[in-house]
This record gives C-alpha cells, sequence and structure tokens, in this order.
C-alpha cells in the first residue's frame, strides 16, 4: 500500500473516532451567542430511576421584554418549520408527566406566553391545570433540574399549539411507578388526548408489565423522547430507554434545526444525541413495518431536539430565566401538541399513523454523525421510504401523518 494510501485510512479513523466521542463539529447558529456549553437538567440517577431529558445552554439573565428578544427558536419558528396552524385545537388538553413541583411553572409560563405574544395559559382561565400522581394538590417537593424540564415541556406546548390546554402532573419522584401513576392520571383527565413524557431510564424485563399498569390508554396518544446519549450504546449511550421503547407510544427523536435558502425555508438533520435502537423486549408492533430489529425499533417521528439549534425557554425556579434548550424533550411535547391539533385520537395504536402517511413527513438527512451510524450497521433501518432509527420516518410537514 501506498503512503499516500496509508494516511487516507488513517484519516478515515481518525474522523471515526472524533464521531463516536460524540464530538460537535458544527458551529452554533448566528442568533445564539454567549452561550455556555450543554449542560443535562437532571444528572445521573440510580438504577431503576428515570432522568429529565432536557439540556440546557445558558444565556446571560435577560429582562423578558429584551430588545430583540431572547436566544433561541420561538414558537413562530416552530409552527414555520413544521407548518404547523396557530389555532384549531379547539380547547383539547396536552397532559405533560414530570417528577417533582415546579412552584412557579405557572408565572413563568405567563412569561413565555406574554413574551411571544401569545394569549394567557392560567388556573384561572381554564387553559392551565396541575395536580399531584394522585390528581390532587398535594405537590411533591420541588426539584431545580425537573423545573427546568417541566418549562421546557410548558413552553414548547405553547409554541406548537398555542390553542391546546395544557395539563400538568406532578409524580412524587422519578421511579416508574410514581411516573406511571402520574400517567394515569394525565390520560384520564378530563378533555386530554394526547401525553407527553420527556424522561426514560434502560430497558428492563419489568416493562412489559408497566406497558400494562401503565401506558394502556387506547385513544390518547401517548409520546415519549427517546433518548439524548445517541443509540445502540455508541457515543456514550446505552441504547433504548423506557417508555420510548414501548409500542403504545409513539417514540421521538431529535433533529438539528436550522434556517435556509430552501422552499421550506429550512434545513433539518439527525442530531448526534438522538437517542434510537432496538428494543430488547418489547415486541415489534404490526403497523411498524420491516426493518433491522427483530423487536420494536426506536425512535417513529423526530423534531428539533440539538441544544446547538435549540429553543427559547424561560424558567426561573432557582435558574435567572431565559435559556436555550434542546434534547429530545424539546421535541416530545411538540409532538404531543400535533396529535391535540389534530384530536382524533379515538383509533390510534402507537405510532401506527405515522407509519400509513409518511409521505406527510419531511425526510430528515442523516448528518450530525448518524449518517456515520446508519454506515456501521447500528441505526435501524427499512426497506421503508426514508426510516432512520435517529428520526424515525422524518419531522412533521402539518399534521396529516398525526
Amino acid at each position: 500500500m501506498t503512503r499516500r494510501g496509508v494516511r487516507r485510512i488513517a484519516g478515515v479513523m481518525v474522523s471515526i473516532g472524533v464521531a463516536l466521542m460524540g464530538v460537535q463539529m458544527w458551529a452554533p447558529p448566528t442568533h445564539m451567542v454567549a452561550l455556555s456549553a450543554p449542560t443535562p437538567a437532571c444528572g445521573a440517577v440510580p438504577a431503576g430511576m428515570a432522568r429529565c431529558l432536557a439540556i440546557f445552554m445558558h444565556t446571560p439573565a435577560r429582562r423578558a421584554d429584551a430588545a430583540g428578544g431572547p436566544s433561541g427558536l420561538t414558537p413562530s419558528d416552530i409552527l414555520s418549520a413544521y407548518h404547523l396552524p396557530a389555532t384549531g385545537a379547539q380547547g383539547r388538553t396536552v397532559a405533560i408527566v414530570d417528577a417533582y413541583d415546579d412552584p412557579n411553572a405557572e408565572a413563568d409560563l405567563g412569561v413565555y406566553r406574554a413574551t411571544f405574544g401569545l394569549s394567557p395559559c392560567t388556573v384561572a382561565n381554564g387553559c392551565f391545570r396541575k395536580a399531584d400522581q394522585r390528581g390532587g394538590n398535594r405537590f411533591p417537593a420541588p426539584d431545580a433540574g425537573w423545573s427546568q424540564e417541566i418549562s421546557l415541556d410548558l413552553d414548547m406546548v405553547s409554541a406548537a399549539c398555542p390553542s391546546c390546554h395544557i395539563l400538568l402532573v406532578e409524580a412524587d419522584g422519578p421511579d416508574v411507578p410514581s411516573l406511571g401513576a402520574a400517567e394515569n392520571i394525565a390520560a384520564t383527565a378530563p378533555g386530554v388526548v394526547a401525553v407527553s413524557n420527556s424522561f426514560g431510564e434502560a430497558e428492563s424485563s419489568d416493562e412489559l408489565g408497566w406497558d400494562g399498569q401503565y401506558f394502556t390508554h387506547p385513544g390518547i396518544a401517548l409520546v415519549a423522547a427517546s433518548g439524548d446519549s445517541g443509540g445502540a450504546g455508541l457515543l456514550g449511550g446505552g441504547g433504548p430507554i423506557y417508555p420510548a421503547a414501548s409500542p403504545l407510544v409513539t417514540a421521538v427523536g431529535g433533529t438539528s434545526l436550522t434556517r435556509s435558502a430552501t422552499p421550506r425555508g429550512w434545513s433539518e438533520t439527525a442530531w448526534s444525541g438522538s437517542g434510537f435502537g432496538c428494543s430488547a423486549y418489547e415486541p415489534k408492533p404490526a403497523w411498524q413495518g420491516a426493518s433491522t430489529c427483530r423487536g420494536r425499533s426506536i425512535a417513529d417521528v423526530a423534531a428539533v431536539a440539538d441544544p446547538q439549534t435549540g429553543v427559547a425557554v424561560y424558567n426561573s425556579y432557582q435558574s435567572k430565566g431565559w435559556s436555550v434548550a434542546g434534547g429530545t424533550s424539546a421535541a416530545t411535547p411538540i409532538i404531543a401538541s400535533i396529535y391535540a391539533l389534530v384530536g382524533n385520537t379515538g383509533s390510534l395504536q402507537g405510532a401506527s399513523r405515522a407509519y400509513a402517511a409518511v409521505g406527510a413527513l419531511n425526510q430528515v438527512a442523516q448528518g450530525g454523525g448518524n449518517g456515520l451510524l446508519g454506515i456501521l450497521g447500528s441505526a435501524p433501518s427499512s426497506p421503508d421510504a426514508g426510516y432512520h432509527g435517529p428520526t424515525g420516518l422524518g419531522s412533521p410537514w402539518g399534521t396529516n401523518a398525526f
């Protein structure tokens, strides 16, 4: 072999090594200035506990009416990128399930909505409700990390569906039985058509029982984040997480989203942190079709999750206010909100509707490192048009796939 050939192979191996270490090789968009490094809202948790999946890029403290507005993608950006209507939910409710209490949830939601010209969503006007995992008002202890997650979830429902009502159900803790009890309250509350779950834990055989106990709610769109550590044990990840692995939910992966000079006006690629993989325990649902997985393939669909191209969020509980956020925690309430915009979830089974309407989704280029994973055979793929594990079938283009 020539010296030139050796150097070329060495260069390829170095590139692969860099990708597998999850190094971010792109520059943040110019509208995001003075951002810190990405920081998970929730740190490591003991085995058997779920972790919230929000990632924050903190900005200097700003007033809500600061000139130029907060950094990050705005509600108008989300509506534009995914071709969504600003109205139409007709009072339908998106429920959000999280652990611990955010004592400032309603007030912070008010700041976010007022900043971007959205109508108030309060307890007083019937738009916002908050409950504990028993359906009452004995809220759990507050937690700074989960409060950031809660703010992200509330703000993204507001961004994707400004006319939706919102129910926040707070579990006593991040164990699945507590979160599952909150799930049951959320899914059976009046007016709820979709439930957003921006948390997850490593798969185990226990999940087959949890499916029946906590995630069997016919007629309700259950939506779960696929995770933020890449997939299949690579990029520092541990493979699929629950409840995204359940065939009873729509598993949501993540993308990088930036403005571009295209007919759509936006460019979207797979985010290198997006969780994906083949479930070790859950069977393949009939609606999913063929793929390299014997069982359930994750994810189903995707939306913006890269914190480098993240969304504006306001949270004041032990926080300075405005920040930029990402993680599949951002994508999940966006997808749940689109289900609420449609409202017709009575016959829905998991993500079955998206698989029957692939043409109604944006195809997402597999950049940001996950293209390499696909080449290495680690990303579930499918002969069906456009399926890639990190982003599933693609991202929303209107509501027809939901």
